[in-house]
């Protein structure tokens, strides 16, 4: 076969990559990303005003490189996305460092230090796009290495962007001045405090802006007493596993003037209802319902975790900037059922107030009857046990009246709809495999029949098991064996 082997042409393809989409924000956080994959415990950020022009420098603690891996690193495209990768790993198509730093500016150089050696490189787009090849630096000019902080220990990275012309028009006739560029650097700031709130309670990493401390904002308010925090409930999406956890925050009325206005974030309490996607504890996408639903009024209390492995990028569609994500379809179901769920208790808060019954108490759940259980084998519901009247209940009764209603409620439950509406068919002429926890379940459910006086014998003890809900997976004969096994009395 004849094939010819063709190059793009460096400019066209430069310009290509500065145009993805990246905002500041965006950017800089797919950086943080590169520092925290190299294992990184300090990562610091200063934003320097220099007149006409300015400069990003990111500098961490982390594994470095040498000669090998910069040079890697440095390639346009050097990961293949569809590679398996170490759990934890941000970095998907080994593009981030490159384009975004081009977002932000013209010349990106790096220097790093691994078990003690020095390597280093940078990329000049005026020079890549004046020869149009792809000529990469294996020095950074004297005047940028000055600005460059002295990496300290035997291993560490420090990268500087300057010549900011997407970032502060450095170049042009619209060059923003001081107030505007710190302006643009404290909405940074509040972003990566968002993004990677979960990183930095979590994994013990710092991260240092202009030698401010980042404090990590937690958009949940996992920490105030009134928010109400459902269960985790984990499921599977073709082989993925997929957590998810429900967040319905307090009533304006249980904020003091402070918290409500940390908690509306930089959007709005409006804007930031809906799903919050995070990978690898790495907040990917938030403020919206997917295109599921609309965001109204009500629903701005409501708030929802879901947790992506990173193995769950194709499927998710996790674009290359990580600040966008389309879950697959037989996830959208699950996703919409538990929105639904979550946004009917944000009603009932934010207009009756509902907290205020459970404001000196733990309560964790809903006032709803049904929760969904997060059960791998498709959609299925179990009762709220956790309702509080039907805690009052079970505090006016005795122990021997509370067992007998438990039985009840496990059998509702097990009885639902939705819960056998997948039931499957059974042959009748063996005897099936059933687990301890269903053995007991027949036995209880048999003991409690013959003592209420339902049943008086085996037959009519096994034709009142055999129309349960419960039991629909299990045939006459396996029945029959369970309760001879048992030794049931009938007297």
């Amino acid at each position: 076969m004849n094939i010819i082997l063709t190059q793009p042409s460096a400019t066209p393809v430069i310009q290509a990559l500065r145009s993805l989409g990246y905002n500041a924000g965006t950017a800089i956080a797919d950086l943080v990303d590169n520092s925290i994959d190299a294992k990184a415990s300090k990562i610091v950020l200063e934003f320097k005003y220099l007149r006409n022009d300015g400069a990003i420098i990111i500098s961490d603690n982390g594994s470095g490189m040498d000669e090998e891996m910069l040079q890697m690193a440095m390639n346009i495209g050097s990961k293949d996305p569809r590679e398996n990768r170490q759990p934890n790993e941000l970095g998907r198509f080994g593009m981030g460092l490159k384009t975004a730093s081009f977002s932000l500016g013209k010349r990106l150089s790096v220097l790093t230090k691994y078990n003690g050696d020095y390597a280093q490189r940078c990329w000049d787009l005026d020079h890549v796009s004046q020869c149009n090849e792809w000529q990469l630096f294996t020095k950074i000019p004297d005047e940028i290495k000055e600005l460059m902080i002295d990496i300290e220990g035997d291993s560490g990275t420090v990268i500087c962007i300057d010549k900011l012309d997407r970032f502060m028009g450095a170049g042009t006739e619209n060059a923003i001045h001081t107030q505007s560029f710190f302006t643009k650097v404290r909405r940074i700031h509040n972003h990566l405090e968002f993004v990677f709130h979960s990183i930095i309670e979590h994994n013990n990493v710092q991260i240092i802006l202009n030698e401010n401390v980042l404090d990590p904002w937690d958009p949940f308010m996992t920490k105030h007493p009134s928010t109400l925090e459902g269960e985790t409930q984990v499921f599977n999406i073709n082989g993925n596993r997929i957590i998810a956890k429900y967040y319905v925050l307090p009533h304006a009325s249980f904020l003091n003037e402070q918290e409500y206005k940390r908690a509306g974030g930089n959007r709005g309490w409006r804007d930031h209802q809906g799903f919050y996607i995070y990978r690898e504890n790495r907040l990917l996408h938030y403020g919206d319902w997917l295109g599921m639903l609309q965001k109204d009024t009500s629903s701005q209390l409501a708030r929802i975790r879901i947790d992506l492995p990173n193995t769950a990028d194709d499927d998710w569609q996790v674009d290359i900037k990580k600040s966008a994500v389309i879950p697959p379809d037989n996830a959208k179901i699950r996703l919409e059922s538990i929105a639904k769920f979550v946004r009917k208790i944000s009603r009932d808060i934010f207009y009756f107030r509902t907290q205020g019954a459970h404001s000196n108490q733990t309560f964790k759940g809903s006032l709803n009857t049904w929760e969904l259980s997060g059960s791998d084998e498709g959609l299925r519901f179990i009762l709220n046990r956790n309702h509080p009247m039907l805690t009052e209940i079970q505090n006016r009764i005795d122990d021997e009246t509370s067992k007998l209603l438990n039985m009840y409620l496990k059998f509702v439950q097990l009885g639902s709809p939705s819960n056998i509406i997948d039931s499957p068919k059974v042959a009748e002429e063996i005897i099936q495999m059933v687990t301890d926890a269903m053995k007991d379940l027949v036995i209880q459910f048999s003991s409690t029949l013959i003592k209420l006086h339902v049943v008086q014998n085996q037959q009519q003890l096994l034709d009142a098991l055999i129309t349960q809900p419960a039991f629909d997976g299990l045939n006459r004969i396996t029945l029959k064996s369970i309760v001879e096994e048992a030794s049931i009395s009938y007297e």
